[in-house]
């Protein structure tokens, strides 16, 4: 059958299963009454009944020691109480119902649903996990055809081919047949490797400790926004205001990042000056850089400032016209902020300025950072970077903010699953390292892009059972269905701050409907890594090679011309392994008593990408 042009062989329908359960009951039930019949037409001194009880409870044991549900129909248990969902614990030989009727749909053929019981110890540690909790691996195979991007694709598949199982970390299994993958269609949208950033330059103003700092250290999200990924520059500048660092902690910044790929500039900023002052001077030294008559955009954004759709970005600011004054931005979401602090561009979000208007705010430097406008600046949580820039620019010229919506500032407490499962594509993204704001972690998030594409990020894919994919976020299953879920409003999981008055958020994100933690009506597991598996990696790996980049030292003029002629051509990627974690304790995933947990059992999905054969 052919769904939104993708290819999908169906499976036989199979009523007769040796693998099901059922089936082999109704064998053994057949088997031990024939072989009743014959006994009771002979005779002798057998007792006929007690024999033909012992074998059919010998046959019913046999049946149900292959799988035992857990907890039985208790909602607490099976999720809502459908016994497809139900979970089932291990035994040495237990094998699905489903085998896999396409192991051949990819070209490698590279689907194993085996038990590799060290990573499962290993996510048990890190993760904090009982000894014994659900995993579900499945496999996803992208097709990318020439369609638009959709918010929520629904796909004729379930999610579940099989129960959910429970493993013991103590324990080991045999390996199962892998269930026929999940085919999604998505666009055929370009790779993040292979953006061209030429045209802008960012700056940042930030401290060594907080780069240093591994809960804030952004090298790996600057890496994916400003390099092909594979060691070069994609063009994009970087110039990086490090306050009051000494001559060694700048080197060291620049070490680290130019090591990965990244073309930047560290500047030292004075301690002395206000944070807004720091702020501001990013325009002016911006301005005067060399490389400015190459750019068309200056940017200015925060160190947890991320660009996860740089195509779209690049694309979105060809429609403008850069050879006049132009600012660019969007407001906060929360209208607090906004009465609060005023009408400027919100600058983590990212502040978009051509290069005609930076040289005005340059001209006009000295008096935009005056004790009087650094004061006019204080909108009562101190001065303000962003209100200073806006009263330069307004003070000092016509020139008014054009909106951009679809960056993102992201002023939001608590869960933030509702607008992450939104299935937007945002060209920006904010606060995420916690600390008072939410906890995402986008530069996982985006892995799975290397392989389907820019677009595929935070898209949804809606299974036949009721699970939905918000790709690379999070894993959804809702018991009670979705029929009455309306999918084009955001989840409201998230509130503001600091004053939350029920519809502060609505002007950006409309009415949210209600969320659904403590309803009992829906289960999620949240991305906490994701791994590319990357084709040459693993061709070193058959060669007997290591997977980390070798140092070209030692290595011969033929070697490094090779290397260098690689630098620039996109990488290709063999699969990408995103885990999915949820706990049993999860404040959220509780029925409708506000109490008892969904399940008694943490969980990880493990789902597997691979790439469209046909590119």
């Amino acid at each position: 059958m052919s769904k939104m042009g993708a290819t999908i062989i169906p499976a036989p329908h199979r009523c007769f299963n040796m693998r099901n359960p059922l089936a082999k009951a109704l064998v053994l039930f057949i088997s031990v009454s024939l072989f009743g019949t014959l006994l009771l037409q002979q005779s002798g001194d057998i007792d006929v009944r007690a024999a033909f009880l012992k074998t059919a409870s010998t046959a019913k044991d046999a049946v149900s020691s292959s799988q035992r549900p857990l907890g039985g129909n208790h909602p607490q248990s099976g999720w809502g109480g459908d016994s497809v969902h139900t979970p089932v614990e291990l035994t040495g030989a237990y094998q699905p119902d489903h085998p896999n009727e396409l192991g051949n749909i990819t070209a490698n053929g590279n689907m194993h649903c085996d038990y590799d019981m060290d990573r499962l110890r290993e996510w048990k540690k890190k993760y904090k996990l009982q000894d014994r909790f659900e995993y579900t691996r499945r496999y996803v195979q992208v097709s990318r055809q020439p369609i638009a991007r959709k918010s929520l694709t629904k796909l004729d598949q379930d999610f579940l081919s099989d129960h959910v199982k429970v493993v013991d970390v103590n324990k080991h299994y045999q390996p199962e047949a892998c269930p026929a993958p999940l085919v999604v269609p998505v666009s055929r949208s370009p790779y993040p490797s292979t953006a061209n950033a030429s045209d802008f330059m960012f700056g940042v103003s930030t401290t060594y400790k907080r780069f240093v700092d591994p809960k804030t250290n952004p090298t790996n999200e600057w890496k994916y926004w400003l390099t092909d990924n594979n060691g070069s520059s994609n063009g994009g500048k970087l110039l990086l205001m490090l306050m009051g660092a000494s001559d060694s902690e700048m080197a060291d910044v620049r070490e680290q990042l130019t090591s990965v790929g990244i073309d930047v500039d560290v500047y030292r900023s004075s301690p002395s000056d206000e944070m807004a002052v720091r702020y501001l001077t990013l325009v002016p030294t911006l301005y005067n850089h060399p490389l400015r008559s190459q750019k068309k955009w200056l940017v200015t954004c925060d160190d947890d400032t991320f660009f996860p759709s740089l195509h779209a970005l690049i694309a979105q600011f060809e429609t403008y016209d850069h050879t006049k004054p132009k600012y660019i931005g969007t407001f906060s979401e929360d209208s607090n902020n906004v009465m609060r602090h005023g009408e400027q561009a919100f600058g983590g979000a990212g502040v978009f300025l051509s290069v005609p208007l930076a040289a005005l705010v340059t001209e006009n430097f000295a008096q935009c950072k005056s004790p009087e406008k650094i004061k006019e600046a204080n909108t009562g949580w101190g001065p303000q970077g962003d209100v200073l820039l806006r009263k330069c620019i307004y003070e000092h010229s016509p020139v008014r903010l054009t909106l951009l919506d679809s960056l993102w500032q992201l002023d939001m407490l608590g869960d933030p699953s509702g607008f992450y499962e939104s299935g937007i594509q945002p060209l920006s993204l904010h606060h995420y390292r916690g600390g008072g704001w939410h906890s995402a972690l986008p530069f996982h998030y985006t892995k799975v892009s290397h392989l389907c594409g820019e677009e595929c990020m935070m898209q949804r894919f809606m299974t036949a059972d009721d699970f939905v994919i918000s790709n690379g976020f999070s894993v959804a299953y809702y018991p009670e269905g979705t029929d009455d879920l309306d999918f084009d409003q955001l989840e409201g999981t998230f509130r503001s701050a600091p004053d939350y008055k029920g519809w502060n958020l609505d002007f950006k994100w409309g009415p949210q409907r209600a969320g659904l933690a403590k309803t009992g009506r829906k289960l999620s597991w949240d991305l906490q890594e994701a791994e590319i598996i990357w084709e040459d990696d693993e061709q070193k790996a058959a060669e007997g090679g290591n997977k980390r980049d070798q140092s070209e030292e030692g290595q011969d003029e033929s070697a490094q011309q090779e290397k260098k002629k690689k630098k620039g051509e996109r990488r290709k990627v063999k699969e990408v392994r995103q885990i999915y974690v949820r706990k049993h304790d999860d404040w959220r995933w509780k029925l409708a008593d506000g109490a008892t947990p969904m399940s008694r059992f943490d969980g990880v999905v493990e789902l597997i990408w691979l790439p469209d054969t046909k590119e």
